[in-house]
């Protein structure tokens, strides 16, 4: 390593209750170069703790969050199947999901639903809200360990099913999922990547698809809750979002929802509950403008929190992980 750069003071990541590992850098005005310098020291230190918030990188453009992904990751992905729109900057390096800032988006490890997602999610606040805002992180393992027995061993054995339709008017469009709105190239994905589909009379597409709800980390071999059945669900939206959606696209018709793996609905109780666990592990920090933070996307779930005023933070998606990987409960059939 450079001796422009000494080793990390790894013993000085800050750890205190609620709140994520923060570790502060000292600006060189090289952002990039600092986190190619420090590339192992920082994997190593969310390989330990999960998850960690830089601070003092004073990161403040898109080119040069995106330098810092490029150097911190060995791949940047390419969303697929995406929940909801996001602008995109360069290949890899995009906005933060386009949510309502009053709502929430609760916790969940990213594009758990696909057949190959991030393993790790880099995040860069270049303009931090007047309030709130926070990206909460909570660790897969242990909400696991403090979910009831019964439940967890009914999504082991059955998994989770997604459904969706989608509209031009709420969540993503075809287009902004699949890439395009062809349907012998939608189809082509659909069966590649085992999702049921049905064409709706009115041209619309609806899909189903089943995932393991839990997965052992790659790396750790601990068992995970892996998955976006409470944030994908019905219960989770505010009353009159979920009213006005049904009202609109009736029961079955919603952008999104979640289900047992065998398909019987998953009630509200059960869908509080995950949140009450998911909120009772969930360590938070406030952004500042120009801070880096990595995730372990399998062992660390995130959310967004609401906000007021500008909030700009940029996402990036890297190192593909499969669930073949992970000791899936079950295979996922491809047709």
């Amino acid at each position: 390593m450079s001796s422009t750069f000494p080793a990390l003071p790894l013993d000085e990541v800050e750890l205190r209750p609620g709140r994520p590992p923060v570790l502060r850098a000292e600006s060189t005005g090289d952002a990039p170069r600092w986190a190619a310098g420090h590339r192992e020291a920082l994997r190593a230190v969310v390989a330990e703790h999960g998850c960690v918030l830089v601070r003092g990188l004073e990161l403040r453009d898109v080119a040069g969050a995106g330098a810092v992904f490029g150097r911190l990751s060995t791949e940047l992905m390419a969303e697929k199947e995406a929940f909801a729109p996001r602008r995109t900057y360069a290949d890899g390096v995009y906005s933060s999901a386009q949510w309502p800032p009053n709502q929430p988006m609760c916790m969940h490890h990213e594009q758990s639903y696909t057949l190959e997602f991030p393993g790790l999610m880099l995040f860069a606040c270049l303009a931090a809200p007047d309030q709130g805002g926070a990206t909460g992180v909570a660790d897969a393992a242990t909400v696991l360990e403090e979910l009831p027995t019964e439940l967890t061993e009914r999504f082991e054995r059955e998994g989770w099913l997604l459904t969706r339709s989608y509209n031009d008017e709420i969540g993503s469009s075809l287009v902004e999922a699949f890439g395009t709105d062809e349907r012998g190239a939608v189809e082509s994905y659909c069966r590649a990547n085992a999702i049921d589909f049905a064409w709706q009379p009115d041209g619309a597409l609806r899909t189903r698809q089943r995932r393991s709800a839990v997965l052992r980390h790659p790396v750790t071999g601990r068992r995970c809750w892996f998955n976006q059945v409470a944030f994908l669900n019905e219960w989770t939206l505010a009353p009159e979002v979920r009213e006005y959606l049904v009202e609109v696209y009736g029961a079955d018709g919603l952008p999104f929802n979640t289900r047992f793996g065998g398909g019987d609905p998953i009630g509200e109780d059960v869908v509080r509950l995950l949140n009450e666990v998911y909120e009772t592990n969930t360590a938070r920090e406030p952004w500042q403008t120009g801070d880096l933070m990595i995730v372990d996307n399998l062992r660390t779930a995130h959310s967004r929190e609401p906000f007021e005023g500008p909030r700009d933070v940029l996402v990036a998606m890297a190192d593909p992980v499969r669930p073949s990987d992970c000791s899936p409960t079950f295979e996922v059939t491809v047709r």
